[in-house]
């Protein structure tokens, strides 16, 4: 199948209690069927952020599509900041700390693919292990 990004409609999260952030995406994965990974365009304001946080089973991977995002990245206490923009690539594993705030002037879409696609809604990296 191939769709055009107009073709997948806008998901408003706010519209979602128990989902944070209040942010619009357009799950492309969900409207193309797939049932192994999880792809979203996620749509920023200037200020608007994915806060610091680690999956327990899910890889992530990140490319900016447009605008700047300063990114947290790394294990709790190690963690460090790089600031990044359209056509950069970033990825956490399980148990790896990670957040990224969008500092730009106009919209910031960033595509974000996990996998496996399972309900994991995220961990504290500040009470996670060393080993």
């Amino acid at each position: 199948e191939v769709l055009d990004t107009e073709d997948v409609p806008f998901t408003d999260l706010s519209d979602i209690e128990e989902v944070p952030p209040d942010l619009n995406i357009r799950p492309v994965g969900e409207a193309m069927g797939l049932e192994n990974l999880n792809a979203t365009l996620w749509y920023f304001e200037r200020g608007e952020e994915i806060q610091y946080h680690a999956q327990s089973e899910q890889e992530e991977f990140y490319y900016v599509v447009e605008g700047e995002f300063s990114l947290k990245r790394g294990r709790s206490g190690e963690a460090e900041y790089v600031d990044v923009g359209p056509g950069a690539f970033w990825a956490a594993g399980p148990d790896t700390g990670h957040g990224h705030r969008y500092t730009g002037d106009d919209r910031g879409v960033v595509l974000a693919i996990g996998a496996p696609d399972v309900t994991d809604p995220g961990l504290d990296p500040h009470s996670l292990d060393d080993d």
